[in-house]
């Protein structure tokens, strides 16, 4: 009973502060209105994953003025559903059954396997050669073809946000979570020589979002100040780049993502706002040019100045603003963001609490404002025509799971479809024809 309870407990905290690294839309109640608790993109924003309280739901993102549903199932209130790319492997986590993680086939309709885990499952991430589940105080490793536990990483900073991003690229397979829960810290994990990295220090006060760039060779983050947005190297933390998303204190950020590209970074937050950075070093201007306008005149002031002034201040003047920013018909909601390329052409999407899709222009080369192009429902009914509607988203000790876990042996044979998946592209997807030869599998993680 008392572990019952802490696992209703750290479930209901959870919601508070946003489950499975703040991609779960449902705030200090467990029951939106509308009944969306979940949705993320997948790793390459082609596709969006919903789960609600009767099931979940996969829509492909092909087309700006059509949201196609691909995939729904009403069998249970869906609290996480992350999919592998293009594949047909999606794992999901019910809100009834929380400790409980399920890897299925869903064109099939088939489950692969599922892990039982000794706590709350707050996050899902994975990638053609791992899948990370993070619970508050640990995270598990597993190979994604078979599914083994191949580290556990133990005895993490309380993380109640379950926040922590794993690289798309399984080349640079790096998982990130926080270092400290006082301080800003980030760790870096080698997923695949299943080793620490590197610790950056990269906020003075606690994590609030991480993203990896999709090379996995940079990674940016946010802290519960919600006012820097900063971009560091992973192989050495040097800091790269430094943007400010605003002044107010107040501000509570809800995603971070980078454009395939990763020349742009979009950060989300409690605001109406949603601003996006241009990763580019600034040009200087001819020193004729410079001189003659009174910003060059200033800027020359503050830099022969820096000597003199605080710390602080210089900082200020040296952090990169917006380069375009989204002001949504909403504040006060969770929400995700991602950039995409929709039809041959960038755009910034933001899937948000209300059940909402909002899919917005974005000028590569102006920046500014970004116009509103369409909003499709998250719910699968239709989308409204009378509406706002405009035609034309401290360090861990780790273990080796040997001693700490008892995993059954598994036949690899039985996740010959996951190997399918996981290549790229991949071949043929799954070629699971006969559910009696290669039957469910269940492991635990106790």
């Amino acid at each position: 009973m008392q572990n019952l309870a802490r696992n209703v407990d750290v479930l209901t905290q959870g919601f508070k502060y946003g489950i499975s690294g703040l991609m779960n839309l449902a705030s200090q109640t467990s029951d939106p209105q509308n009944g969306v608790f979940f949705v993320n993109f997948n790793q390459d924003c082609t596709s969006l994953a919903v789960g609600t309280k009767s099931g979940h739901k996969i829509f492909s993102l092909n087309s700006v003025d059509h949201l196609e549903k691909i995939y729904e199932n009403d069998s249970e209130d869906i609290c996480i559903v992350e999919r592998l790319f293009s594949s047909s492997l999606v794992a999901v986590v019910s809100l009834s059954s929380p400790r409980k993680l399920k890897v299925c086939h869903f064109r099939k309709g088939t489950e692969i396997c599922n892990y039982s885990y000794s706590n709350t499952i707050l996050a899902v991430k994975l990638n053609r050669a791992r899948l990370v589940v993070c619970l508050e105080e640990s995270l598990y490793i597993h190979n994604i073809r078979d599914m083994k536990v191949l580290h556990t990483i133990r005895d993490t900073p309380p993380n109640l946000a379950g926040l922590c991003t794993l690289s798309i690229n399984s080349d640079s397979c790096y998982l990130a979570y926080p270092g400290s829960n006082t301080i800003g810290e980030v760790q870096i994990f080698d997923a695949i020589n299943l080793q620490a990295k590197t610790m950056i220090p990269a906020h003075d006060s606690p994590l609030a979002a991480l993203a990896f760039n999709p090379s996995g060779n940079k990674v940016a983050t946010a802290s519960e100040k919600g006012t820097v947005i900063r971009v560091f190297h992973v192989h050495d933390g040097a800091k790269l780049f430094e943007f400010r998303r605003g002044v107010k204190r107040c501000v509570s950020i809800s995603s971070l993502a980078f454009s395939m590209d990763s020349l742009f970074l979009c950060c989300s937050s409690n605001t109406e706002t949603v601003h996006v950075f241009k990763l580019e070093e600034p040009k200087e201007a001819p020193a004729s040019e410079e001189v003659q306008s009174w910003m060059g005149f200033f800027t020359k002031a503050v830099s022969a100045s820096a000597n003199y002034l605080p710390s602080q201040v210089t900082d200020v003047f040296n952090q990169g603003r917006a380069f375009a920013s989204v002001h949504l018909p909403f504040q006060g909601l969770r929400n995700v963001c991602a950039i995409t390329t929709i039809q041959k052409v960038l755009r910034l999407l933001v899937a948000s609490a209300d059940g909402y899709l909002y899919v917005y222009n974005l000028d590569m080369v102006e920046g500014g404002d970004c116009t509103l192009l369409k909003q499709h429902r998250l719910d699968g009914k239709p989308d409204e025509i009378d509406g706002p509607t405009v035609s034309t988203t401290a360090s861990a000790t780790v273990e080796t799971p040997a001693a700490a876990q008892t995993v059954q042996n598994t036949d690899s044979e039985k996740f010959h479809e996951m190997v399918a998946a996981t290549e790229s592209p991949p071949k043929g997807g799954f070629r699971l024809d006969d559910d009696t030869e290669f039957p469910p599998v269940t492991q635990r993680t106790d």
